[in-house]
């Protein structure tokens, strides 16, 4: 009996073995041959929660600082000649939301409209408790984690949106807003109205996730291009509600509101079917609204029909105008394109 027989070794078995492996560390190691260092990863789920967390949070500041005399001071006029007004409630809210997601993140990026000038008091602001479950959002739990690399994502946050209308009591338009952009595309909005205070609400879309239960199902209606609602702005008219007129349809019905954020909301819970503006315009402004239009399928874009890059190093102004659609975008850009001047 011979049990000294010889093994014989299948090298083309062999290599498609190690091929397979080389490609399973490969793909989970996101395009490096050797395991992502996981201090390098964030969660985006945990990220979402830090977002509510931060608007609400920053929401608060701005509702209780109606109960002081509002020190406001200018930044300066727009190119409308406008005010452009600031408020310690601006830098109030900044300060907590800007250094509670640094604080809690500290490798992250973030944008604000407004800036501490290093105050101690905002570097000491505590971190958000992200293993919290979020009472009004407790769908988020039931959601999957997905990590990105931290280096892909930059946080844009506007403190106080509608300051000017804040200062003079329309506080319906006044909203928090925090937007998750990866590798300059909006995936995360998070938008806080503070006010009334006793019934605060916050609405919030992940791109191909989901959105929060209180975001309107709204149906298409192919009858509504005949004679669309559209929303411009109060401070930053220019003369957008002619250029409406006369790309829509004389049965345009046209409705002046303040906020970026609250504009963006109205499309999205179907109150306008068009938001439309032909000025500049900040990104701190858009990117959260930017992120829950396109939860819901609907589109933002510059008024030649391009997407806003939110990646950290471009600019922070938009100059070739808005528009903001839930359905037949590619209609209305194209009766937008007839009235807008060619630009060399």
């Amino acid at each position: 009996m011979n049990f000294g027989g010889t093994l014989r070794i299948n090298k083309f078995a062999c290599f498609t073995l190690a091929f397979i492996l080389f490609l399973i560390i490969y793909w989970r190691s996101g395009g490096s041959t050797y395991p992502a260092d996981k201090n390098d990863l964030i969660n985006l789920k945990t990220l979402l929660k830090a977002a509510i967390h931060a608007a609400e949070l920053g929401g608060t500041k701005v509702a209780e600082g109606i109960k002081h005399d509002m020190d406001i001071k200018s930044k300066g006029k727009t190119k409308e000649g406008v005010n452009d007004p600031v408020t310690v409630a601006d830098y109030a809210s900044h300060c907590t939301m800007y250094y509670g997601i640094r604080n809690t993140f500290p490798k992250l990026r973030v944008v604000s409209e407004e800036h501490s000038n290093n105050d101690p008091k905002c570097e000491g602001q505590k971190p958000f408790e992200t293993d919290t479950v979020l009472s009004n959002n407790r769908i988020i739990e039931y959601m999957n984690d997905e990590l990105v690399f931290t280096k892909d994502i930059t946080i844009w946050i506007d403190p106080l949106d509608a300051t000017k209308e804040y200062t003079e009591g329309l506080y319906q338009y006044v909203t928090t807003m925090v937007c998750v952009a990866y590798k300059g595309i909006p995936i995360i909005g998070v938008i806080h109205y503070p006010f009334p205070p006793q019934n605060p609400q916050t609405y919030w879309g992940w791109i191909a996730k989901k959105t929060s239960s209180n975001v309107a199902n709204i149906v298409h209606r192919e009858e509504n291009k005949e004679h669309p609602r559209v929303v411009v702005s109060i401070s930053h008219q220019g003369k957008v509600s002619q250029i409406a007129k006369d790309a829509f349809g004389p049965k345009t019905t046209v409705a002046k509101a303040a906020g970026a954020g609250y504009k963006v909301m109205g499309v999205v819970n179907g109150t306008y079917d068009v938001y439309l503006h032909n000025t500049a315009i900040k990104k701190w402004d858009l990117c959260a609204g930017d992120a829950i239009i396109r939860t819901v399928d609907g589109k933002m874009t510059t008024t030649k029909g391009d997407h806003i890059d939110y990646s950290p190093d471009t600019d922070v102004k938009v100059t070739d105008g808005i528009l903001v659609t839930r359905y037949d975008h590619k209609y209305y850009l194209s009766k937008i394109s007839n009235v807008l001047p060619v630009t060399p």
